[in-house]
Order: C-alpha cells, then sequence, then structure tokens
C-alpha cells in the first residue's frame, strides 16, 4: 500500500518555536531532522503533499532521501522547559510558552547533535494551488486533529480527493501511486563490511533480564528470544549504558519505541500509541494503559525525555 504524507512548508511564517526552522523549497526538496515526530518514517516512493496551513501546495513522490549530521540550536521555555514556544512579533515580551502560559524575551537555548533529512521529489511534482483547502488537508489525516508537521495519510483517500477537484490530470494523479509497485530485481550474494558493534550491550542485556525477568516492559512475560535490551535514551549520542536506563522489550515494541510510535506519558504513566497504529488490533489495544512493569524513578526520567522528544510539536 502505497504511503502518504502531509508535510507543513510554510517559509518564514512557519510557527517553528523550538528551533531555526528549515529552508524548504516545496518544488523541489524538504529538509527536516530528528527533532521532527515522524522523522524516521518517509520513505522513498512516498507521496508527499505539501501544504502552507491554508491550502495544498502540490503534490509528488519521494525519489530519494538524503542524511547527514549537524549542530542545532534548541530553544525551549525558561520556566517549563518546553519547547512549544509562540513567537510574538506585536507584543512584548517576545514569546510566549504554549504549555505553562511564561511570557519572555529571549528563550533558553542547548545545542544538540541531530540527524538531518533531505527528501526529494522534483520529478512528478503537480501544482495543487486552489485544489484542496488546509481544512480538507486535515480531514484526509489518519489522525485529523493531529498538530504535527510531517502527518500520516492513506494515499487512496488523497488520490480520491485530488480527482475530484477536476482541477488536475488522471493520468498524473494517478501515476504517483505507483512508484512502489515497479518491480526492481534484487542483488543476491555476499559481502564483507565494517560495522560498528556497541560495546557492553551483551552485558547490558544480562542485567536487564536478572532484574528485570523474561518480561516485555509492555506487553508482559514473553520467551528471552524475542525480548531486546532498549535504551531509553540515544545509545548511538551517549555511548554509555546508564544504570536502569533500560527496559527490555519485545523487538516489534522495541522498534516502534525508538521510533516514537509508542511512549509513556510522564503524568499518568499510561501508554500512548501513535494514531496510525490504530488498524493494528495488538497495538491499538495497549494506548491507555499502564505498563505491567513497576518502574524505578530513575525509568521515569527517561520515559519522560522520550516523551518530549516524540510528543512535543515541532
Amino acid at each position: 500500500m502505497t504511503r502518504a504524507w502531509l508535510l507543513l512548508a510554510v517559509g518564514d511564517d512557519r510557527e517553528h518555536g523550538g528551533n531555526d526552522g528549515y529552508d524548504d523549497n516545496p518544488r523541489e526538496h524538504y529538509r527536516w531532522d530528528s527533532t521532527v515526530p515522524n522523522h524516521a518514517r518517509l520513505a522513498v516512493g512516498d507521496v508527499v503533499a505539501l501544504w502552507d496551513k491554508r491550502e495544498l501546495i502540490g503534490v509528488s513522490v519521494i525519489d530519494s532521501i538524503e542524511t547527514g549530521t549537524e549542530e542545532k540550536t534548541l530553544y525551549f521555555c525558561p520556566q517549563c522547559k518546553k519547547a512549544d514556544i509562540k513567537r510574538r512579533l506585536r507584543m512584548t515580551p517576545a514569546c510566549r510558552c504554549k504549555q505553562c502560559g511564561a511570557t519572555f524575551d529571549a528563550p533558553g537555548q542547548k545545542v544538540k547533535t541531530v540527524t538531518t533529512y533531505l527528501s526529494r521529489h522534483g520529478r512528478q511534482w503537480i501544482d495543487g494551488r486552489g485544489l484542496l483547502t488546509g481544512a480538507q488537508l486535515r480531514a484526509l489525516c489518519d489522525s485529523p486533529k493531529s498538530q504535527l508537521s510531517m502527518r500520516p495519510a492513506q494515499w487512496e483517500n488523497l488520490r480520491d480527493a485530488l480527482l475530484a477537484t477536476g482541477g488536475t490530470s488522471t493520468e498524473a494523479v494517478s501515476a504517483l501511486g505507483v512508484q512502489q509497485y515497479r518491480h526492481v530485481p534484487i542483488a543476491g550474494g555476499h559481502r564483507f563490511a565494517k560495522v560498528r558493534t556497541r560495546v557492553g550491550q551483551a552485558a547490558f542485556r544480562a542485567a536487564l533480564l536478572r532484574e528485570q525477568g523474561q518480561q516485555c516492559a509492555i506487553s508482559g512475560p514473553a520467551p528471552a528470544d524475542v525480548l531486546e535490551a532498549a535504551h531509553l535514551y540515544s545509545y548511538a549520542e551517549s555511548g554509555e549504558h546508564h544504570d536502569f536506563g533500560g527496559l527490555m522489550l519485545r523487538r516489534d515494541l522495541h522498534t516502534l519505541f525508538d521510533n516514537g510510535r509508542i511512549a509513556v506519558d510522564p503524568e499518568t504513566g499510561l501508554l500512548d500509541t501513535d494514531p496510525g497504529l490504530d488498524v493494528y488490533p495488538a497495538y491499538a489495544e495497549l494506548h491507555g494503559k499502564p505498563l505491567p512493569f513497576e518502574l524505578r524513578p530513575e525509568h521515569r526520567v527517561w520515559l519522560a525525555a522520550h516523551w518530549n522528544t516524540h510528543r512535543t510539536n515541532s
């Protein structure tokens, strides 16, 4: 099934209170980084619909995605430390925190190493000005009330909405959805490669198994074969195994946790699942449930940081 994404691209008008924004050229490319929810989910062949909150700018298909790393300045409220800041052009103080209501002239700031992404999609670009309004586009998303800048949607719904306008060619629109179905031969064989391994990972897993037993901290008892030692923070950034900085998670839930599609609400201690998982009963039923594992205070600190990373609007 072809995936589609609604991507916010409004240039200097975008309320990127927690960062300095992105250099977007909607007809050619789109930039984002690992601070953005859903950052790792876009793939070559996905349909992208770019909008400016008021209307559709255009649609196309991702031809390639380039990744890198850079140092990024992040801004936050000096009082509550959240990144949900609104810049005020005609009022003083110049900034207001949407979370706690505090006002201030200058936000706090920190520098973080992030993964950068640049998708290119100019080859099949279809201009969309005047075809669909912002309200119509929101209704097409998997979660219509989402405030995220990268929102998943069903390609079939977007396609039907575009065709219903009568403002663009049926052939051009239909062609967007066939990218993922073109057969490309897959080369076989083997090759030798140098890989980076995590020093101490086996000992870290053994320690978690002794401490937590053969159970997934999200779904409950499970064979050790399918359990992985999940860091509650980015091990790639720190390179350290912190005491009580991990939980045993079933392999599939580990992946969803790392991608932010499953998180733990630090206020309630309940599981929060991405609305896109609602079509899968085994995952949908996890939403709103408490963890079957008794957390330590240290676990809660790491889980709160994970929540702020993946559930704070960009």
